[in-house]
């Protein structure tokens, strides 16, 4: 079983910067990996993903503001957040993924692993 830790969340100004860690327990017959949040009164959203040939695909809200990345030789996920914005307030989650081919097509039911999340709080 897969399990994977967050880290790295915190409070922030707007305009500041954060990066994000996910650790995986393991990292065999893993081919993508993504990282979601979840905002009060939203529903969970992917805010990108990346496969193990490091592909990716990232959401039009975080586009140029965020990179992912994945050093799969220390199976560890990063997501680097730059000119944050309170919108961007929101529980973090990493998410883990052995289907192939979900790049374009990935939803929530693609991520059999999940974390339990950390908080990033972006103030005004």
């Amino acid at each position: 079983q897969v399990q994977l830790a967050e880290s790295g969340g915190g409070l922030v100004q707007t305009g500041g910067s954060l990066i994000l860690s996910c650790t995986a327990s393991i990292i065999f017959s893993i081919l993508a990996m993504a990282w979601y949040r979840h905002a009060p009164g939203e529903q969970r959203e992917l805010v990108a993903i990346i496969t193990i040939s490091t592909s990716t695909r990232y959401a039009d809200s975080i586009m140029f503001r965020f990179t992912i990345s994945w050093a799969n030789a220390k199976n560890t996920m990063w997501l680097q957040m730059n000119h944050l914005k309170p919108e961007d307030t929101a529980i973090y989650y990493c998410a883990a993924a052995t289907q192939p081919d979900i790049l374009q097509a990935a939803t929530l039911d693609s991520f059999h692993h999940w974390g339990k999340g950390t908080q990033v709080t972006v103030s005004s």
